[in-house]
């Protein structure tokens, strides 16, 4: 319920539509830009081989856009997660 003067105009009503698709996106960046952007299709979820393979390809996009990175150590910091850190050099 919402409180308005008599002589306001009718508020209109608008049609809620569903979303046609939900992706979920996991993104790696740092101070310079987006590393690699990992989009989730619909139905499917992440599983330990989904994770394993987006850590190689995001190992791979380290080495061709950030070269030296692998060198010097490289933190992985997840959302809602305490912070640590991934050996990705091996």
């Amino acid at each position: 319920m919402t409180w308005k003067h008599p002589s306001s105009s009718v508020t209109k009503q608008f049609k809620v539509q569903r979303s046609a698709a939900k992706v979920m996106a996991t993104v790696f960046w740092d101070a310079k830009g987006v590393i690699l952007l990992d989009i989730l299709p619909q139905g499917q979820c992440i599983n330990t081989a989904r994770y394993c393979s987006t850590l190689d390809r995001l190992k791979e996009a380290i080495r061709r856009k950030r070269p030296g990175l692998l060198r010097r150590g490289v933190v992985l910091q997840h959302d809602n997660v305490t912070p640590h850190s991934a050996n990705l050099t091996q």
